[in-house]
Order: structure tokens, then sequence, then C-alpha cells
């Protein structure tokens, strides 16, 4: 068996979502999760994912992860990293705190432990990337950034932090009937320091990640279909501090901060056409895999080895020339670790027989 340089070698469940207690070992690098719907293979990826960076991938609530009667859950991986073993364990106590621990050390801050272990996720469900709202893009542009960035994680926690304060205010004063210009300057000016850093590290990072999204994408496709994406940003013909200004009658009137960050978008087309307005289901999760192969090689080049690779259900909806593609690419030219998932095992088996490659199914009931 050949290790990748970051690779996940054991994982141990209790009271999470479906498993009351179960471990798995990992002795391949390329790992396929089969069964049928229910069976709990997403719930694997997801608590890899846990372990990575520390929440779900799949739910907003840590609470909605705790098996059905149950009080907690427990989550334990042993990685190996560029040779060097760590134990990463996250908990969900009864009392409904969240403890993330590396090598037995709890973290004081969850942030200090995002980038160690980079992931790349790829699920049915981010089909809303392509076809949902910007908020969708914004969350896929901070994750990488944030794996590849931690100052810009921290400038992202305080700007939404200040941003939340400041809507807060703008109630305030509606419901009042009067603003205090004097208090809203000075939330102005503590949120244009880290909205201007978010800004110029998303200008940064898109002016290399676009150009090889498009190029990803024609790999997949096989065709040229005339993709274009662009960064949309009000920052970009505007300055922070004239943004807010001229927009305080508006925020006043709506009660929320309508200039910003918040609000930047990528725009993505199929000629002059918005994307999601033409596409098919095939270009459209071929957009997706191409977003996220560009994610997966900006990781790649920044920590100087692979990031673990989950790919849930990604045989649906998918051609079977697409899907030979993407399976090479994931298995063959990708030296990292990756879980996958199917519904049939005996789909899964067969092609990833045909790669060629060491390999390892875990069947679920």
């Amino acid at each position: 068996m050949t290790k990748s340089l970051l690779q996940l070698d054991f994982l141990e469940l209790t009271q999470f979502k479906n498993y009351p207690s179960q471990a798995f070992e990992f002795k391949e690098r390329i790992v396929g999760f089969c069964g049928p719907n229910g069976a709990g293979k997403t719930n694997l990826l997801d608590a890899v994912y846990y372990l990575c960076l520390t929440k779900s991938y799949f739910g907003k609530s840590d609470a909605g992860n705790i098996q059905f009667g149950k009080q907690g859950f427990r989550i334990e991986g042993r990685f190996t990293r560029q040779d060097q073993p760590f134990t990463a364990i996250c908990i969900l106590r009864e009392t409904g705190k969240k403890e993330i621990q590396l090598n037995q050390e709890t973290y004081t801050r969850f942030s200090q432990h995002i980038g160690k272990f980079p992931v790349v996720v790829v699920a049915p469900d981010d089909v809303s990337i392509v076809a949902g709202g910007s908020e969708e893009r914004r969350k896929l542009l901070d994750t990488i950034i944030s794996q590849i960035d931690p100052e810009y994680l921290q400038q992202l926690i305080q700007y939404t932090r200040i941003l939340q304060q400041r809507n807060s205010l703008l109630k305030q004063f509606s419901e009042a009937g009067r603003i205090d210009p004097a208090l809203l300057s000075v939330l102005d000016q503590q949120l244009i320091k880290p909205g201007q850093f978010i800004f110029e590290q998303r200008k940064r990072f898109l002016d290399g990640y676009l150009p090889e999204v498009i190029s990803g994408y024609g790999m997949i496709a096989g065709v040229e279909e005339g993709l274009n994406l662009q960064y949309q940003s009000q920052l970009l013909s505007s300055s922070f501090e004239a943004l807010l200004e001229r927009n305080r009658e508006k925020d006043m009137y709506s009660q929320r901060t309508q200039g910003g960050v918040h609000r930047d978008e990528l725009d993505i087309r199929l000629g002059e056409q918005p994307l999601r307005q033409v596409a098919s289901q095939g270009q459209r999760k071929s957009l997706l895999f191409a977003l996220k192969l560009a994610e997966f090689n900006v990781l790649r080049r920044h920590k100087g080895f692979e990031p673990i690779l989950l790919l849930d259900d990604v045989f649906e909806k998918l051609d079977e020339h697409r899907m030979h593609n993407l399976l090479n690419w994931a298995c063959v030219e990708n030296k990292g670790q990756v879980f996958l998932t199917d519904t049939h095992c005996n789909r899964l088996t067969i092609a990833l027989e045909k790669l060629n490659t060491g390999f390892q199914i875990e069947a679920l009931r």
C-alpha cells in the first residue's frame, strides 16, 4: 500500500448520527463506502470533515448530529501527516459544549485547528454553489482561503461580529425613530479594516483560482463551452468608507447593512447567459467538480501535500465519460487519500477496478 502525505488511518464514532459505537481502519489510499440510502455513508464523510474543520459539512446544528435519544457524541481520528502521527478528537458534551483536541491538547479557539488537515468535499447538494444564491459561493471562497490563511479567518470572524452589531444598531435606531451618527461611524470604522482585508484577499485569490476553474471545466466536460467567471464586489468601484456613507439612508430603511464584502458575488456564465438559467444538470455538475478541483489544487500548492478528498454520491447525474474523467483525476492523478460513496457496491467496485489502483470497500447495511 502506498500512503499519501496526509492520511486518515483510523476513525471511531460514538453516538454520532446513526452510529452507536463503531470503528473503521483504513489500509488503502482509496476508500469506498457503499450501501443503501440511510446506511450512514454520508455520515462517515461528515465525521471526517468534523475532524478536519471542527464542524459538520451537511448540517448547521451540532446537536442535530447526536444519535437519536442520546446526549452528546464523540469522533476520534488518527491521522498521519508527513510521517507524523496526530490524534484529533471532536466531542459534543451533554451540556451542548463542543471540544476539539489534537494530541490530547484542547484548543481554546477552534480556528487554531483550521488548515492543519485540509479537506475538499464534493456532495450532491453542492450544486447550490452553482445554481443557488451568492451566499453559497462566498461560503466556498471563505472555506478555501481560511484553510490557507489563518489571518483571513480571523478577519472574517471579526467582520461578521461587527456586521451583526451594526445591523442590530440599525434596528434599534429604526425602532427609536432616531439615529446616533457618531455611534454608527465608530462601527463603520471598525468594519472597514477587516472588510478591506477580506476584499483584497478574495481578489488576489480569485485572480489565480478562476482561470484554473475554467481549465478544469474543459478537462471534465471534454469540450470548450465558453465558461466565464468574474468576481463582483462593490469595493471594485468604491472605497468601503464611501460605500457605507452612500448607503446610510438605505441601511436605515432596511435595518441592514446594504454595502460590503458580505454582498460579494461570483458571476458565472456560459457564453453571454447566466449559467444557472441555461446549463444542463451535467454542465452544472461539471462546473461544480471544476470548482472543487481548483480548490484541491490551491490547497495542495499551499500545503505541499494533497488534501483529503471526500466524494459523496458522485455517480449521480454524470454520464460515463464525465464520470471516468473525474475518477481518473481523483484516484489516479491525485496521490492523496480519497473517500467516496455509492449506493451500489458492484458499480463502485467495477469503477475502481478499472483504475488499476489499490482500494478498500466498506459495505454498510
